[in-house]
C-alpha cells in the first residue's frame, strides 16, 4: 500500500449487499423476527474489493451495465452505506452521478446552483462570487430561471457540470456525464478535465473506451460486482472488448499454434520490400519517415476462429511490400484471411491507433460490398485492400489493429480480432499540432487586392 498522504481514495474490503424480498409480507415478517429468521435473499451488488487511487491520478471504472460501477461511486461519495469495509477520501469530493442527482426538480436552475454548491461545501458568499462563471459555463440562457423539471437531459448535465467545475474540488467523480450533451459542450468539459488533471484526482466511469484511454492513468474492470482486472487503460480496454464479444458469441477459439508453419508463402512475401524513400526527392529534415515492422503472428487476439487473419502488410500501389513509407504518400493496406468454414458476407476492417490506444482512423469493407457480398468456400483465402494517403504523423509508435467478421454492421460474428497486428514508427516529422497531419493539396500566402480609390 502507498503512504496515506499520497492517497486520495482508499477502499478496504468494501462490499454492498441488498436484501431482496419476494413480497411486502416477507419484509414485515423480517421486521418482527429480526435475526432469528431470514425472509429475504441476498444480492451482492459489490463483492468485497480493495484498491487505492493516488492523488493526481485519473482512474477509470469500466464494465457492462449492472456491473456495480454506479453503486461503487455512490458509496465513495457517501450517498450509500457500505455493507462491509471502509472508504477513506482525502479532500473535497465533487460528484456528477446519475442525471439530475442533487437537484430539486421544482427549484429553478439558479436555486439549484445555490443548493448544489452548498451541498458541495461552498458558503453563500463563495457561491455569489462564482455564480456568473457557473452560468456562463452552463450556457443555458434564460432557462437558468426556469424549474429544472423543464430541462432536457443535456441541460441537466450542463448545469450540474458547471457547478462541480467551480467548487474547488480535490476529487472529481464522474458517472457517464459526458455521454449526454452536444459536441461543443463535451469539448468544453474535456478541456476542463485536462486542466483539472494537473492538480486534482478523477474517478471516471464511461463506456467510451477512447475517452478512457485518452484521459486515464489506470483502469479497473468491474464484472457482476467483482473487481475482475486492473491495469493500464489500454490493456483493460482490450480485455474488456474481447470479453464483450465472448459474452455475446461464446468463447474465443485459439487463433493458431505458434509452432504451425505455413505450407506456402504468400505472393506479397515473395516480392522484395522496396524502400519508398528512394522515390522521394525532397530530402529535408522535415520529411516524415515511417518505419514499418512485420506482421505480428503472436499478437494478442480473440474470436470464434471460423475465419483467421493470415497476414497484414502495407504496400505501395503496385502491391510491393514496404519497409518504409513517407507521410503523404499513397499506400495500400493488405489484409489476407483464410476461411475455415463456408463464409458468407465476410467483413474485414482496421483501426490505426497511437501509443495510448486512441483510434486515429480506420474503415471496413461492409458498405462497399453490402449489395453484392462475397462468398468464400471453406479452405479458401481472400484479401482486403484499403488504399489511402498515409497521414503525416507525430514522432512515436503506432499500431494497426485488424479484424474479420461475418454478417453486417449491426449483427455479426467476430471471427478474428488482432490487437497491434502491425507496428510502425514515425520519425523526423513536420507536424506541429494535432494527432495526425493531412497532406495539403495547396498552400498559398498572398496579399489581398485592394480597391482603387
Amino acid at each position: 500500500m502507498s503512504s496515506d498522504s499520497n492517497i486520495a481514495i482508499k477502499l478496504d474490503n468494501v462490499s454492498k449487499c441488498y436484501h431482496i424480498f419476494e413480497n411486502p409480507r416477507d419484509r414485515l415478517m423480517q421486521m418482527l423476527f429480526g435475526k432469528r429468521r431470514q425472509y429475504y435473499k441476498e444480492f451482492w451488488a459489490i463483492q468485497p474489493m480493495s484498491f487505492e487511487v493516488r492523488k493526481g491520478e485519473t482512474v477509470a471504472l469500466i464494465g457492462r451495465n449492472g456491473s456495480g460501477k454506479s453503486t461503487l461511486l455512490q458509496m465513495i461519495c457517501g450517498t450509500l452505506n457500505t455493507t462491509t469495509g471502509s472508504i477513506t477520501t482525502n479532500g473535497r469530493v465533487a460528484a456528477l452521478l446519475e442525471l439530475g442527482s442533487g437537484f430539486n426538480p421544482e427549484f429553478t436552475g439558479r436555486e439549484n446552483v445555490y443548493l448544489n454548491a452548498a451541498m458541495l461545501g461552498l458558503s453563500e458568499q463563495e457561491i455569489d462570487e462564482r455564480y456568473d462563471a457557473i452560468v456562463e459555463f452552463a450556457d443555458i440562457g434564460e432557462f437558468i430561471d426556469q424549474p429544472v423539471k423543464t430541462y432536457s437531459s443535456g441541460m441537466y448535465v450542463r448545469l450540474a457540470f458547471a457547478v462541480v467545475a467551480h467548487v474547488d474540488a480535490d476529487i472529481l467523480v464522474i458517472d457517464e456525464a459526458l455521454a449526454v450533451g452536444d459536441a461543443v459542450f463535451t469539448q468544453k468539459c474535456m478541456r476542463f478535465l485536462r486542466r483539472f488533471q494537473e492538480e486534482g484526482t478523477i474517478l471516471f466511469v464511461s463506456h467510451d473506451m477512447g475517452a478512457v484511454i485518452s484521459l486515464c492513468d489506470r483502469a479497473h474492470w468491474l464484472d457482476k460486482g467483482e473487481l475482475r482486472q486492473s491495469g493500464t487503460p489500454k490493456e483493460i480496454s482490450a480485455a474488456y472488448l474481447a470479453a464483450t464479444y465472448e459474452s455475446a458469441q461464446g468463447a474465443s477459439v485459439t487463433r493458431r499454434k505458434k509452432a504451425e508453419k505455413k505450407e506456402e508463402k504468400r505472393a506479397e512475401e515473395s516480392k522484395p520490400p522496396r524502400d519508398m524513400r528512394l522515390d522521394f526527392l525532397n530530402h529535408t529534415q522535415f520529411r516524415n519517415d515511417i518505419e514499418l515492422f512485420k506482421f505480428r503472428e503472436d499478437a494478442e487476439s480473440f474470436g470464434k476462429g471460423g475465419i483467421t487473419i493470415e497476414n497484414v502488410v502495407l504496400c505501395d500501389l503496385d502491391g510491393h511490400p514496404l519497409q518504409w513509407v513517407v507521410g503523404g504518400e499513397r499506400v495500400g493496406l493488405h489484409v489476407t484471411c483464410k476461411a475455415h468454414q463456408d463464409a458468407f458476407s465476410p467483413i474485414v476492417g482496421f483501426f490505426i491507433k497511437d501509443r495510448l490506444g486512441q483510434v486515429l482512423f480506420g474503415d471496413n469493407t461492409y458498405i462497399t460490398y453490402m449489395e453484392e457480398p462475397l462468398s468464400v468456400p471453406s479452405g479458401e483465402s481472400f484479401t482486403a485492400v484499403f488504399q489511402f494517403p498515409m497521414p503525416i504523423l507525430p514522432n512515436g509508435e503506432y499500431s494497426i489493429n485488424v479484424a474479420v467478421a461475418e454478417g453486417n454492421q449491426q449483427d455479426h460474428v467476430q471471427h478474428h480480432w488482432i490487437h497491434e497486428a502491425l507496428i510502425f514508427r514515425s520519425t523526423s516529422t513536420s507536424i506541429t499540432t494535432g494527432l495526425v497531419g493531412i497532406p495539403m493539396e495547396s498552400i498559398k500566402l498572398e496579399l489581398c487586392e485592394t480597391e482603387s480609390q
